[in-house]
């Protein structure tokens, strides 16, 4: 009795134990419960960078669709479809779940700190504002890609069903989130650090970010509201990236190369021939960055006719890219477009000079003229890929080039260039074509009218199913959800 009355006393006694320290022993310890604020944002970052690169014809089809490059085997995305990739999904969940959810909640875990001091409190504030301003470029992709979007309803849980908000009162927000955001930002304090993979927590960098990407809103609303268009460039230009400056994405090596090489060079596949399109504009006007952006494999440069397989690889001019460094692992300068550490360029000067050359044909006061802020535009994009001061003064002074007696209007003249310099980058490229009209591009074999040419993504199949009646409602707003439906700013 004895016995068994001190083998209860033992049981007891164990059972109180593990009772008393049963949510530390069912804790995992080299799992955090909750991940860093620092850790969300750069996988954000991350996440919005190779998206905005990749060529992966499940993802991006924007360098096809701004022909750049057309496809030598698979003519389907070269010819508009998307819907059988299921690539407007892609799209969608990769933005709204990988970059946007991400930063909420980098936002939420960022607030929910308590900083020990001012120099934490403004650390702080400037992690929270440079969250957002990541927000607000995230929308403004997403708006340019598909025109109305979910805005104020999105990433709010109780909100399954979220509406659709109107492009032009989402842009508008996104200005006004902006100018606070650069307004609040303390340049003599720090931010993210090592966690920023774009700028290393330069808070001084992304306040001229802040107010290049607000040239970038506003120019684009200039045939849709002209007043607000304007007041925003004029506003920003002048605390915007300075000449060589960027927000970019530094890939490395192995895993974490560009994704472009990943897809194209490293897996030696041969998808895609630059087109004729890009070929034929540039020979034209003898601009030297052919030797960057085509690789000399052909006695002379020769495109592709757009959208028309088969392709022959071996017939027709190759993108830049040196396939004898086939392994990720080599240590390569980056120089090409299809080296592994190839920047990913998310906004720079190149691309901030057009605008104001726009800005300044339109007759906005941007600190120069439009034939300057061309030259200035055209000079910056030669200078990315190292051509000497020789070579740009003759460039600008080619006839076919120069402001002066180039063919066409201003809007031909900006808008020619600017494509040619977003060589690669292809939805900067569908948006200076969709905003300029310029250059003409080639009529595919599915677009047999020139109208026919795709506006935009399609909404996603599965929003169609499961948010049907926000998306009847969005797809009434915008004139029907169809490829060739132009977006609010499209005016012309």
């Amino acid at each position: 009795m004895k016995k068994l009355f001190f083998v209860l006393i033992v049981l007891l006694g164990v059972m109180s134990s593990c009772t008393k320290n049963f949510e530390e022993y069912n804790t995992d310890k080299k799992r955090p419960v909750e991940v860093p604020g620092g850790f969300l944002f750069a996988n954000a970052q991350k996440a919005f960078a190779d998206l905005e690169i990749n060529t992966n014809v499940n993802l991006n089809a924007f360098n096809q669709w701004s022909q750049y490059w057309t496809a030598t085997t698979y003519p389907e995305e070269t010819n508009y479809d998307i819907v059988n990739r299921n690539v407007a999904n892609s799209v969608f969940r990769i933005y709204y779940r990988d970059v946007l959810e991400d930063l909420g909640e980098a936002k939420r875990v960022i607030t929910a700190e308590v900083p020990a001091g001012e120099a934490a409190k403004a650390n702080q504030k400037n992690r929270l504002l440079i969250i957002d301003m990541m927000q607000v470029l995230t929308y403004h992709t997403l708006v340019n890609i598909f025109g109305n979007v979910p805005y104020t309803e999105a990433m709010d849980i109780t909100k399954i069903y979220p509406k659709y908000d109107d492009g032009l009162t989402i842009y508008k927000d996104l200005i006004a989130r902006l100018t606070a955001d650069i307004a609040g930002l303390d340049v003599n304090n720090t931010s993210f650090g090592s966690d920023d993979i774009y700028m290393t927590g330069d808070v001084a960098m992304w306040k001229k970010f802040g107010n290049t990407l607000k040239v970038k809103l506003g120019i684009i609303l200039a045939d849709v509201d002209p007043a607000a268009s304007k007041a925003a460039v004029e506003e920003a230009y002048a605390g915007a990236f300075a000449v060589g400056e960027s927000c970019q994405l530094d890939y490395l090596t192995g895993g974490n190369a560009n994704n472009f090489f990943l897809d194209i060079i490293n897996s030696d596949r041969n998808d895609f021939v630059v087109s004729t399109t890009i070929v034929d504009a540039m020979t034209n006007l003898d601009d030297p960055r052919v030797t960057s952006y085509f690789e000399s494999n052909l006695p002379a440069y020769k495109g592709a006719a757009y959208g028309k397989t088969p392709s022959p690889w071996g017939q027709y001019t190759h993108i830049a890219g040196d396939r004898s460094k086939k392994d990720p692992l080599f240590n390569a300068t980056g120089t090409k477009i299809a080296e592994p550490q190839f920047p990913g360029v998310i906004l720079n000067n190149t691309e901030l000079e057009f605008y104001l050359a726009e800005a300044a044909a339109r007759g906005y006061s941007v600190g120069g003229t439009a034939a300057e802020l061309y030259n200035k535009a055209i000079t910056a994009s030669l200078k990315q890929w190292d051509y000497s001061d020789a070579v740009i003064a003759a460039y600008l002074a080619n006839p076919k080039v120069a402001y002066g007696t180039a063919t066409g209007t201003w809007q031909q003249k900006i808008g020619t260039q600017a494509w040619i310099s977003f060589f690669g980058r292809g939805l900067s490229g569908f948006t200076s074509w969709r905003k300029l009209d310029f250059p003409i591009l080639v009529q595919g074999p599915t677009a047999p009218n020139y109208t026919d040419i795709p506006k935009r993504y399609t909404y996603p199949v599965n929003e169609q199913t499961l948010n049907d009646v926000s998306y009847k409602a969005a797809a009434a707003a915008i004139g029907g959800d169809k490829l060739t439906t132009k977006l609010f700013w499209d005016k012309n």
